[in-house]
């Protein structure tokens, strides 16, 4: 019987871990506290979506300013737009929101009280708060968006300023100010990037505090070596190495980063996998080359670069190297690529590709599994599971909804014996309801064996021979017996007493749990017995 595994070591950690990209800082010296805003980031890529719901990735995480420990993390449903200490309460307040890309700017006026971590919402309606400022004890300076944009070409350069007084801010209940007290006319208003200085007082407080800053975020994949190596990709990241030292032995940077790693059949090297978004570039949108390399383990040299000519989603099993193309704007069937050790062949035909729909990364595959449509102008339609065989045919095994008339997302996958176990969700018009998220074991002829329902999407999973682990968007990790799909333990993942969420997992060959966070870290856990 398994128990809640340990972390027992934290690969890439770092001060200010836990917030991702900084957006701002701020500093008070009565407290000697460090506030700051930031964002971990989508758990989403061009290659699968399933992943996102319910998800955000902003943050406000206050610190000690000496020794840089975390004292706070808050999570933020809009970006941190300000942030401002009470010049006597142990109070912070956090203005946040965005624009919707309807019409309409939202946001929140947090106040989180640095004394017990309570927050509280203290805006009737939602707004976004561009700007918050004490100007006493008593007195809150707000600058906030316009409500929205209707017949208002100007309101994207505008904020509308009002000063909220309250005897003690301290015991400001929840949506107590109201619509009344924030009229007043617009005005122009700046909407300062402050990123790059935020990034240099991160790094100078923590060279202060004899610490390195990095910045590391999102590991979407991780793997382990039997010599003990640990092997990731992630944000800026192509490929990187761990030694069993806890060194890093090598990196290969790329300008968006690796989310795919495949162990390749020489046994000596792993294929890794570039996101590639559009960027604007000027007036125009330019998207790089698609990378698709193959790296040595020993050196992180780069044997070989495969060009596909449009991005692609790495299918794992068997000895060739196949990709499904993502180029879903096509009207044209796609087709797998197959590459051997000489030769390019054209796979079957699979269909069009999308990002919620056809993911199904499969850990410990034995052949390629990919989901495949019965409707080639509608590819997300009847979807079935299907296998790649040696001869390079298309073999389609059951149903991807063992439920007829649901719906259901892809998401990620592990063989084992002669089954699959497998995560996604079940579409809905009003998005993912409550148990609307599951994990199944099914055998390869569609026999249900048993399903796990919950709340939130699955970002990864693995197995061992007798535990399904699953990662959630929650930050939850729970290990379910892989014969009846019972619940062995669940926990919540923390480094170092912080909530984090787990974006990728890997059961590593010398038996311990390998997980790939949304902030950059890598954890090793021990799965006592």
């Amino acid at each position: 019987m398994t128990s809640v595994p340990i972390v027992r070591r934290v690969l890439g950690d770092g001060p200010f871990a836990e917030i991702g990209e900084p957006a701002l800082a701020v500093i008070d010296d009565r407290s000697r506290m460090v506030a700051v805003g930031g964002d971990l980031g989508a758990v989403q890529w061009n290659g699968t979506g399933t992943a996102d719901s319910r998800w955000t990735g902003h943050r406000i995480g206050v610190y000690e300013r000496d020794a840089l420990r975390w004292r706070h993390l808050v999570r933020s449903w809009y970006p941190v737009r300000s942030l401002a200490f009470h010049p006597v309460l142990p109070l912070l307040a956090v203005g946040t929101g965005r624009y919707d890309g309807g019409c309409s700017f939202e946001g929140e006026l947090l106040l989180i009280h640095l004394d017990s971590g309570n927050v509280v919402s203290a805006l009737q309606h939602p707004r976004e708060v561009l700007s918050v400022e004490w100007r006493s004890e008593t007195a809150l300076r707000l600058v906030l968006a316009p409500c929205d944009d209707w017949e208002n070409p100007h309101a994207h350069e505008q904020g509308h300023t009002a000063v909220v007084t309250r005897a003690d801010w301290g015991a400001v209940e929840q949506r107590a100010i109201g619509a009344e007290e924030l009229a007043a006319p617009a005005e122009p208003a700046g909407q300062p990037d402050h990123s790059a200085e935020t990034r240099r007082l991160l790094a100078d407080l923590a060279d202060a505090a004899g610490q390195q800053w990095s910045g590391r975020r999102r590991v979407w994949a991780v793997e382990g070596m039997e010599d003990g190596r640990v092997l990731a990709a992630l944000d800026g990241v192509l490929a990187e190495s761990w030694l069993p030292s806890g060194d890093r032995q090598w990196a290969v940077e790329d300008e968006e980063g690796g989310r795919q790693l495949v162990l390749a059949s020489d046994g000596t090297s792993v294929w890794a996998n570039a996101e590639r978004r559009s960027r604007r570039k000027g007036r125009h949108w330019e998207t790089s080359a698609p990378r698709l390399a193959r790296i040595a383990i020993d050196a992180g040299q780069v044997l070989e670069t495969l060009s596909p000519g449009v991005c692609a989603v790495l299918i794992t099993g068997g000895q060739r190297t196949i990709l499904r193309p993502m180029d879903g704007g096509s009207k044209r069937p796609a087709r797998l690529m197959m590459y051997d050790l000489d030769s390019t062949v054209d796979g079957p035909e699979v269909g069009r590709y999308d990002l919620f729909n056809h993911g199904f990364a499969v850990r410990s595959a034995s052949r390629p599994y990919v989901l495949v449509g019965t409707d080639l102008d509608k590819p997300h339609k009847g979807k079935w599971i299907a296998a790649v065989g040696a001869d390079g045919t298309l073999r389609r095994l059951f149903p991807h909804s063992w439920v007829p008339q649901e719906h259901r997302f892809g998401g990620p996958a592990v063989e084992i014996g002669q089954s699959l176990v497998y995560a996604g969700t079940v579409h809905h018009g009003h998005g993912l309801q409550p148990g609307g998220a599951y994990v199944v074991r099914q055998s390869l002829n569609g026999a249900v064996q048993w399903q796990y329902r919950t709340d939130h999407p699955a970002t990864a999973l693995d197995a061992d021979e007798d535990t399904v682990y699953v990662a959630y968007n929650s930050g939850a990790l729970t290990a379910l017996d892989a014969g009846n799909g019972s619940v062995r333990w669940h926990t919540e993942l923390e480094v170092g007493g912080a909530p984090t969420t787990a974006l990728s997992l890997a059961v590593a060959p010398q038996g311990h749990l390998l997980v790939g966070t949304v902030d950059g870290r890598i954890l090793e856990c021990s799965l006592r017995r």
